[in-house]
This record gives structure tokens, sequence and C-alpha cells, in this order.
């Protein structure tokens, strides 16, 4: 029976167009009835309408409209309220292995005795030598929202050790990293965009000269969006007042215009904006309106495409729903959201995000460079040098041809041997990315940050696009 009675059901959307909603609960009502009388095992009603009806509703509608179950809903609260926790810690992430390139000050990590180059080897009992780089950086994220037990094996050390860390509410800033990369131009790293983002950016732009800078690149790769006011304070720094920033369509919501407000003091030197594929909602919202205004030149690889606005309803039972119920729009009028459905994807040919006016992809991969990273060479041999050195470099430290020929001799042991030509090749590549490493765990990683920005391929050309007259 049941077999028969669910393609009727999947049908529902289209006989909506000539029998009205009472006729269609009705039918729903007589096939639930149906399936609770004749199904093999007994039926249980919250199941098959929470996990099944609704939801498959909802489904129908895009990928992002959500029912929450009571228990659901009191975790996305949870979530909301806990997202600042955390160890303080600044790790490096490969397949299969975590290693510590910093503790912050006062964190959890500092207090519990962390250091660079130890390496975690199990988290609440769960190895981690099995897990790919995904389901590392899940794991990461889940363990930080309550106590932990971390398995850490120390460079040097002959046992394994423990430690039981409680995570403590970091005052994380959104903007990550600010400096000047090169005479007079800012380069700004905004991590998400949250309540305080557009203050932080200010704040950053005037610490570094302000009315005497010559540019800035903005860069919002791997920023998933967060707070729309903030995409908006941002906007609002870089055009005129009265200016569209973005438009809100939706088929209940009537058209609202976003525009920059007076009170806002603008910038005037030229801005560069990066994105990649995990550039997202806020970051988008921010990209489009400088492209658009024709206030930005924009690099890197097309976005992700989210514009949607998404409403969160309380339901009764204490279960809720996430609704997307508008969507965004660039001021030319370009829809930032991707098709939600196939059939959009076929006939609009899946354009989403915002489309670089530079295409600029990162560093590419060669086999050395997938040898070295992958065995975390970098960060072990980063690791001795610091200690030998007592934890300290000097400012204006330098990877010596002494230091590169140690580091070979390195590779060499764990049978890394590139050949003359591909060393030589790489050597410029090689001696970047060792300063960097030993600038983390010496100096910082905001310092080692520094040396990746003047190695990024992407940031390289916006300096030469600023550079122009």
């Amino acid at each position: 029976m049941l077999s028969r009675l669910t393609p009727w059901l999947l049908c529902a959307p289209l006989l909506a167009q000539t029998e009205d909603l009472d006729a269609l609960v009705k039918r729903v009502v007589e096939l639930y009835a149906t399936v609770e009388r004749e199904a093999a095992d007994p039926v249980a009603s919250e199941q098959a309408f929470y996990g099944g009806v609704v939801p498959g509703m909802l489904r129908r509608l895009d990928p992002h409209s959500v029912f929450f179950d009571q228990q659901q809903f009191e975790q996305l609260r949870e979530l909301e309220t806990s997202t600042r926790k955390g160890f303080g810690s600044v790790v490096s992430v490969l397949p299969g292995r975590v290693l510590f390139l910093q503790t912050m000050p006062g964190s959890p990590s500092q207090r519990a005795g962390l250091a660079p180059g130890d390496e975690i080897i199990a988290i609440n009992n769960i190895a981690l030598n099995r897990l790919d780089t995904d389901q590392l950086i899940q794991l990461l994220t889940e363990s930080r929202q309550r106590e932990a037990q971390l398995m850490v094996r120390r460079p040097n050390s002959p046992r394994l050790l423990s430690f039981q860390l409680t995570p403590a509410i970091m005052d994380a800033p959104s903007v990550e990293r600010s400096f000047l990369v090169a005479p007079g131009v800012v380069y700004l790293r905004v991590g998400s965009f949250e309540a305080g983002t557009g203050r932080e950016i200010k704040d950053a732009i005037d610490k570094l000269g302000a009315s005497s800078l010559k540019g800035l690149v903005l860069d919002l790769r791997n920023n998933p969006g967060g707070v729309l006011r903030a995409a908006f304070e941002t906007c609002s720094m870089f055009l005129a007042p009265g200016t569209k920033i973005v438009s809100v369509r939706g088929r209940s919501k009537k058209e609202e215009d976003i525009t920059v407000p007076k009170a806002f003091e603008q910038y005037g030197f030229p801005v560069a904006v990066l994105l990649n594929a995990k550039s997202a909602s806020a970051a988008e919202v921010v990209a489009g309106a400088l492209q658009d205004h024709k206030r930005a030149v924009v690099l890197g690889e097309q976005s992700f495409g989210k514009g949607l606005v998404q409403s969160v309803y309380p339901l009764s039972s204490n279960n809720g729903l996430a609704l997307t119920t508008a969507f965004y729009y660039t001021p030319n009028g370009r829809n930032i959201q991707r098709p939600l459905k196939e059939a959009q994807i076929a006939t609009e040919g899946g354009e989403a995000g915002i489309v670089p006016d530079i295409r600029v992809l990162p560093e590419a991969s060669t086999r050395l460079r997938l040898a070295v990273e992958a065995t975390a060479s970098f960060t072990e041999f980063a690791t001795e040098y610091a200690r030998s050195r007592g934890g300290t470099v000097r400012e204006n430290f330098e990877v010596t041809p002494g230091l590169l020929d140690e580091f070979q001799g390195f590779l060499a042991r764990r049978n890394i041997q590139p050949g003359v030509g591909e060393w030589t090749a790489e050597r410029p590549w090689v001696e970047s990315r060792l300063t960097q490493e030993i600038l983390n765990q010496t100096l910082g990683v905001a310092r080692g940050d520094e040396v990746e920005a003047h190695r990024d391929p992407v940031v390289r050309r916006a300096l030469q696009m600023l550079e122009k007259p």
C-alpha cells in the first residue's frame, strides 16, 4: 500500500494548482491513516511527520530551508551562544595530523602547557591519523565547545602527554590580520562579518595611516559571511552616501534597497577585494557592491553564491523552522544566490556568486610541495630550530644558505630527495615557507602570515592592479 501511495504524495505541489489546501491536507491525513493501519511495523507519528513529511516538503523548496525538532532547535540556540568558545591556539591541519603553531597568552592552551610543535594524536579518545582534513576540522570545531581530553606527542619526548582543556570565551577579532603589505598599501584579512567588524576595519585602517594610504587589499577569501549589517557598514566606508549597496527581494517581501547612510566617513584610496569559492553571503554582498560601483577590482576565484535571507521561526512544542524568505541582489541586479533547484540550474546555467574581474588561482602544487607539506617537514624542522635558539629569533630574521642546506639534509633523512633541477626551481618557495614556519613559532603566526602574503600570487596581482594609475 505504501509504495503505491508515495508517488501520489510527491505530486502534491502539482495538485496544488487545481485543488485547495484543505483537500491536499485531507489527502495527506488519509495517506497517514492508511500507513498507520496497514504498515508491517508500528508507525511513530512524530517521526513520520517531523522526520518525513515536513523535511520532504522543505527539500522541494531549497537546500537551506530546514525544520528543527525540539532537540535540534535547542542545539541551534546553544551554538549561537557558544561560537566564541575555544582553547586559544593556532594549529596546522594536515590529513591525519594536527600540530600546534602558537598558543595565545592566558589561553587554556597556554595555561595547560601546550607548546609550538606539539602534535595532537587523539581528541576524546578519537585517533586523528585516520581522519581527512574536513573530518579533522569538524572534530576540532565540535571539541572546543566543551571540555576535551588531548593526547599529545611532544618532540623528543619518549611518551605521550595528556591534557584536559576547558574552553573559554575567546575575544577573537574578525579582522584576523592587518599590516602594510607594500609602502602605503594595507592588507586586511577579514575572517567573518561579526557585529563589530565594521569598527575593526576602520580602526585597522586608521592605525596604519588612513589619509596617507595608497590602497587597500581586502582579503575575503574563506569568509563565510555573518552579520549583514557589518557588511553594509564596510561598504559605507568606500561608497558615497545614498549609493545602493544591495537589494532584497522575496515573494512575500516588498523589494527593499539598502543604501549608504549619510553618517559614514568615506576613504578615497583604491581597493582590491580577494575572493575564492569559500567566500559567501555577507562577503559577496561587499564584493558585489564595490564591484558594481567600480569602487574596487575583484580578484581571485568565483565566490560560493549564497545570497539568501533566512528567517528563523519558533514553532509550537519548542520546534523551529529556518525558511528562505528573500534573496540579495547586487546594485546592478545580479542575484548572488546560486540556483536552488535542478531545473533552475539547467535553464540558468548554474551561474552563482561574484565573478572576479581578474581570475587568479592560488599557488600551484608540485610533487615536492605535496611531499614536504604532507610530512609536516617545515613545522617539525622549525620546531627544532626554534628550540635550539630558546624560542626567539631576530625581528629581521632571514633563512641563510647554510640553514637551507640543513633543511635539505633534514628532508633527505626523510627520504625526500628532489633532483638538482627540481630543488633549484622550488628553492624560492622553500625559503619562503621555511621563513614563515620559523616566524610562526618564534615571533607569532601574524608575522608568518606577512611572509605568506608576499608569496601569495593573488595578493601580488592585487598590488600590481593598485599600482596602476
